[in-house]
């Protein structure tokens, strides 16, 4: 037992010993290092992103407009087509025959005119002369404009059936992709009712999205959206970023407001016209829309790991010339361009500490290496 403490006072002697010379040395050490820089200071514009769908400038679903056996498909699923070409054939026979019989009938109804008109002209000139009594000229006159229109209506009857014969041939009414055919050779399709195919247009295509009221009234307010400028071709550049893309790739003009919030939502649908040369967006396709937010101002950014937190409140660290530390208490704004948009708490001259945060503290001195950031992290 005596031997036990006798050692224990012997311990604690060595460990006090042995923690002195760290605890003297800690507040005499070199300051630590730290890499500094200014913030960018630029001309920027904020940006809101939404999510949207492509949707189609025009669509058109293609149907029969005369009644008869399809003949003739001339078109391959899934290809482009330009506006008036051939599509779709059906039995033109009937309407042919339909269309000679109504050329015959105007022939003989101009055969009947001529014929009147000559009787009344012989009427008239006997009338002069008091030849033929003014009931028969009257008769004769009747007869005439009768036959005139009987003329008419054979020359209308004419038109129907050269309608009915071009329907036959069913063309593209746009230019766009036709999709897949709907009826095949030897079926029979009717009047305004049996679809043949769809075609859609691609080039530009619409992107359509929208927006909650309180944004709304902020981009009115900023932007003029909705004011009457999309209507007068002074629609706002946007950006659009397809499903997978980690930046935009698309460039659209915002064009279309809708004239109402929508009761059941409480959400403005707004649309933009983007260029689509290459086919490359289909309609039905999602994409995230990058909406200006702001107009062009000037902007103090800085990256996400130079700002810390502090409780609810975010803190930049500043460093004087002498090496002192002070925190700076900040407002954020959303990125852009990979930085931080600051919009309260710096003016821009500001060395702040971009690396190495955890070794800094408020009224302590630091050893700060300057750098540069770039214009652009993205």
């Amino acid at each position: 037992m005596r031997s036990f403490f006798t050692i224990l006072p012997a311990f604690g002697l060595a460990m006090s010993v042995l923690t002195l010379p760290v605890l003297a040395q800690a507040p005499g050490g070199p300051p630590p290092k730290v890499t500094t820089a200014k913030p960018v200071v630029r001309e920027i514009i904020e940006t809101d992103t939404y999510t949207g769908r492509f949707d189609p400038v025009e669509i058109v679903d293609v149907r029969a407009r005369v009644t008869g056996y399809l003949e003739k498909l001339n078109f391959v699923d899934g290809a482009t087509v330009k506006k008036g070409d051939l599509l779709f054939v059906i039995d033109r026979r009937p309407y042919k025959a339909a269309l000679d019989q109504a050329q015959a009938a105007l022939v003989s109804a101009k055969a009947r005119l001529s014929f009147s008109q000559t009787d009344l002209d012989r009427a008239q000139t006997l009338s002069k002369s008091g030849n033929i009594s003014e009931q028969v000229t009257d008769q004769r006159r009747q007869a005439s404009q009768t036959a005139q229109a009987d003329v008419d209506s054979a020359d209308a009857q004419l038109r129907q059936a050269q309608l009915n014969y071009d329907f036959t041939e069913v063309k593209a009414p746009i230019s766009g992709r036709i999709s897949r055919r709907l009826v095949t050779e030897g079926n029979i399709v009717i009047t305004d009712q049996t679809q043949l195919t769809t075609i859609v247009s691609l080039d530009p295509i619409y992107f359509g999205f929208t927006v909650d009221e309180r944004s709304f009234l902020k981009y009115q307010g900023s932007l003029g959206i909705g004011m009457g400028e999309t209507q007068k071709g002074k629609g706002v550049p946007i950006k659009i970023a397809l499903t997978g893309e980690d930046k935009p790739t698309r460039k659209g003009t915002l064009d279309f407001v809708d004239n109402r919030v929508d009761n059941a939502t409480g959400t403005v649908l707004l649309r933009a016209t983007v260029e689509n040369p290459d086919g490359f967006i289909k309609p039905g396709l999602f994409g995230i829309v990058y909406l200006p937010a702001t107009k062009p101002f000037k902007g103090i950014l800085l990256p996400d790991e130079a700002v810390a937190a502090n409780q609810d409140k975010r803190v930049v660290y500043v460093v004087a010339d002498d090496g002192a530390v002070s925190a700076r208490e900040v407002k954020l704004g959303p990125k852009v361009d990979g930085y931080r948009v600051i919009r309260d708490g710096l003016t821009g001259d500001e060395n702040v500490v971009v690396n190495g945060l955890s070794r800094v503290r408020p009224g302590a001195k630091v050893s700060a290496e300057a750098s540069t950031l770039p214009p652009s992290r993205s």
